[in-house]
């Protein structure tokens, strides 16, 4: 089992017991797990039960739950709940505004068991008239069921793919049959959420590849296997597509299995004007193949670069690639320091020396410290008395670490009028402020736009983060007039954050086109909670470059000296 499959199962345990009214100490102790689970850069599935229970945040007794869904796939007490709370009823927890404590008191009051009776009851006014909810509630559930109603089958998060993708391939390799072997499709092209997966495989012998592949422990089903192409359905429903071409072909068939499909629309179209046909099977004139066995061979046929995976949307790559003029894609090695992290201070996962550490083994040169600021209770913000004595910590870690910079940063609420969380004095003294909205999301798009700039044009602030506020398959981006934000922050000096986030991955790849366009700067930053969530700079990374962002265009690129340069540091 995958980490994050353990974790759901947790998560779903902690939200059940929740529902079911058990103490809040027993809820918390899953949830707790989950997270810790979830923080594991280690495969939890191949620990002992002894190395799990040394897991922090995780006892001897849920050791030995883990280790029983470990080993037979399943958690009893998670198949009891189950046969109470249903598929339909946990999934109301994807309507934002809606947690378990809500949920229970739809059960009780409502009788409510799926989105069905949920409809039904908010079309009724039912909602409105329960503590808690109200009628501005009740319309933003009935919107939210009518959107996600008309929206495709559920993608997953890149992340979770990636997992999974990287289990199966490892799982592949083992067989010594497979030549060469990549995960095609929007995979990939780094796409922020992932349909299914695409496996293409040259090999001597298919079908050994494809008995190797429907071995693979986490398939539920086999809906297809052949000599060249096989289909499985995992246990968490996600579909995989295996693959096997000749070696001759392998290049033009990583080509078309990549996409996008408008992209491989205008390769074929230029194919055609060459008196040329490009298929999966390689670029031909008549019958002569004139290249296939690499992308390179079969882009450079066409008179083209080779293009990277994450620009391959037809959004001008085609033409870029024509003229030599493609951009340099920003790496995870350009990046010197990271921007957003938190601690302990207030909704972090480990104090502010243990994030440091994982960021100096992360090769980062600089990390600012920016803890939530008063506003937002509930990560226990801080005022002005924590950020001061926040800051006498800081000074003795200085002394400490001679190779990784800690600059003093907070992330500051932007108010619905768009004043700040903190006075100016306050924010003068700190190395980097980067501002956020945390509430009022949905205001009028009139209002946000106003809000933001107002906040923009403070002088004190250095970055907008997670600019649209979304969260990918839970809350819809805030609206806004985007073309006067990057005006405004241009004029003012104002970078926009690329969250790195899983489900935040916030600007967006086209925004992040935008606002390169512009000429306002980025900054790719981890909003990391743990040190693990380092690690999810990568992520961002994949989100700078499939907008044609460049290392030149991110801020934190820039050496420390560099940086310090665009704004003299407050305290360093």
């Amino acid at each position: 089992m995958q980490n994050t499959e353990i974790a759901k199962v947790l998560d779903e345990v902690g939200d059940m017991l929740e529902l079911s009214g058990e103490n809040f100490f027993r809820v918390r102790a899953y949830h707790n797990a989950a997270r810790a689970i979830h923080d594991q850069s280690a495969a939890v599935a191949k620990m002992t039960r002894d190395e799990i229970d040394k897991i922090p945040g995780i006892g001897a007794d849920l050791a030995g739950k883990i280790a029983t869904l470990i080993t037979t796939g399943e958690l009893p007490l998670h198949r009891e709940l189950s046969r109470k709370f249903t598929g339909e009823l946990l999934e109301l927890r994807t309507i934002p505004g809606l947690g378990p404590k809500r949920i229970k008191t739809l059960i009780d009051r409502l009788h409510i068991r799926n989105r069905a009776d949920l409809e039904r009851a908010a079309k009724a006014g039912k909602l409105r008239g329960i503590k808690g909810f109200g009628q501005t509630m009740e319309e933003k559930i009935l919107e939210t069921i009518a959107r996600t109603e008309s929206q495709p089958a559920r993608r997953i998060l890149y992340s979770e793919a990636e997992e999974v993708a990287a289990s199966l391939v490892a799982h592949l390799r083992a067989c010594r049959a497979i030549e060469q072997l990549e995960v095609a499709g929007s995979f990939r092209r780094r796409r922020e959420t992932i349909g299914d997966l695409d496996i293409l495989a040259a090999a001597s012998n298919s079908q050994a590849v494809m008995d190797r592949f429907v071995a693979f422990p986490a398939v539920s089903e086999v809906s297809a296997k052949g000599d060249t192409r096989s289909a499985v359905v995992l246990r968490s429903g996600l579909q995989i597509d295996l693959r096997v071409v000749p070696r001759a072909s392998f290049g033009a068939a990583l080509a078309y299995f990549t996409g996008s499909k408008p992209h491989n629309i205008h390769l074929r179209r230029i194919a055609q004007d060459r008196g040329l046909l490009l298929n999966e099977y390689g670029l031909f004139r008549g019958e002569s193949i004139v290249a296939g066995r690499t992308e390179e061979r079969v882009y450079r046929a066409l008179g083209l670069s080779w293009i990277p995976p994450e620009l391959r949307e037809d959004r001008g790559e085609i033409e870029a690639a024509a003229s030599g003029s493609l951009p340099k894609l920003i790496t995870r090695d350009d990046l010197k320091g990271d921007l957003h992290t938190h601690s302990t201070y207030t909704d972090g996962r480990n104090s502010i020396l243990e994030m440091v550490q994982k960021a100096r083994e992360c090769g980062l040169r600089y990390v600012a410290v920016t803890d939530h600021s008063r506003r937002l209770a509930m990560a226990h913000g801080l005022d002005r008395t924590r950020l001061h004595e926040q800051a006498h910590e800081i000074e003795r870690l200085r002394t400490q670490f001679k190779d990784i910079a800690i600059l003093r940063g907070i992330e500051l609420d932007i108010l619905d009028d768009g004043s700040l969380d903190l006075p100016d004095d306050i924010l003068a003294q700190l190395d980097w402020v980067v501002a956020s909205v945390h509430y009022k999301l949905d205001q009028d798009p009139r209002e946000m736009t106003r809000r933001l700039t107002k906040a923009i044009r403070n002088r004190n602030v250095d970055a907008i983060g997670h600019p649209t506020g979304r969260l990918l398959g839970r809350r819809e981006a805030s609206r806004f007039e985007f073309d006067e934000i990057l005006r405004v922050a241009r004029e003012e000096g104002c970078a926009m954050e690329i969250d790195s986030q899983p489900d935040r991955l916030d600007l967006t790849d086209t925004l992040c086109m935008a606002a390169k366009r512009s000429g306002v700067k980025l900054v790719v930053t981890s909003d990391a909670h743990s040190p693990r969530e380092f690690e999810f700079l990568a992520y961002g990374i994949n989100q700078a470059r499939r907008g044609w962002i460049e290392a030149r265009d991110i801020l934190n690129t820039r050496p420390l000296k560099s940086f310090r340069e665009r704004r003299p540091l407050a305290s360093l």
